[in-house]
């Protein structure tokens, strides 16, 4: 449990944290001729080597693997998915990945059982899931929601530059950290609270689209987080 939680905290911060926007059009583009592709690779290379402490004489076959296996992934997926496809080819990418993480991790099982083990599972766990809700959810929940994205910039246009995407890692942050500290009452006024200040913006449009579309997002980023707090405290017990 522990050396998965390391290999899915550095998969996270490489391909979720430390990996931009134009990095992914990039790739897209140019595809294995894309340099960024290999930074991408390296990125993933240099986490493992501190996960591993610079120890390959021990874990050589784990890096190898997940190394390798994470480019022909990324590979197969720029050169097989299409525009309709993409979506479904970005969760095939990570459980791909999620599964070649686990079948390294079970290489390894001499893992001895002690206080300092359980509060570093705890840790790492926490992480893993801060990361969760924040850069992976938006990114999730980006992908599902621009099918329909009623709202085109326009020259007007005085809204802060990724002021939404920002916002909602906030408040599924703060979601989190509600469910997981058991004030649920809180959630509700946070949700209130959204609501008052979006209720101009959408009196004043007058779209009936671009209200179900802010309403999709809200609720989808307040499921995620809120899944995400539930989950997080079940691991927690069994932990």
């Amino acid at each position: 449990m522990l050396l998965f939680l390391k290999f899915l905290l550095a998969h996270i911060l490489g391909d979720f944290v430390f990996q931009s926007e134009k990095w992914v059009k990039d790739k897209e583009e140019k595809k294995v001729k894309s340099t960024k592709l290999y930074f991408h690779i390296a990125i993933h290379a240099f986490l493992l080597l501190l996960i591993f402490q610079f120890n390959l004489k021990e874990y050589w076959l784990g890096f190898l693997l997940i190394i390798i296996s994470h480019y022909i992934i990324d590979v197969l997926k720029l050169y097989l998915q299409k525009k309709k496809t993409k979506r479904i080819w970005f969760f095939m990418d990570q459980i791909l990945h999620l599964f070649s993480l686990f079948f390294v991790s079970t290489l390894y099982t001499d893992f001895s059982i002690s206080i300092e083990n359980i509060f570093t599972d705890k840790i790492l766990l926490l992480s893993v899931f801060t990361l969760l809700v924040s850069s992976v959810s938006a990114i999730i929940i980006k992908i599902i929601i621009t099918q329909w994205n009623p709202e085109k910039k326009k020259e007007n246009d005085d809204s802060l530059a990724k002021a939404g995407r920002y916002i909602g890692i906030l408040e599924r942050l703060f979601v989190f950290i509600f469910v997981i500290t058991n004030h649920w009452e809180a959630i509700g006024f946070l949700l209130a609270a959204k609501s008052v200040f979006r209720f101009g913006d959408l009196t004043s449009s007058k779209d009936r689209k671009l209200t179900e579309y802010i309403l999709i997002g809200t609720l989808l980023s307040f499921g995620f987080a809120i899944f995400l707090g539930i989950l997080y405290l079940y691991i927690l017990k069994v932990l």
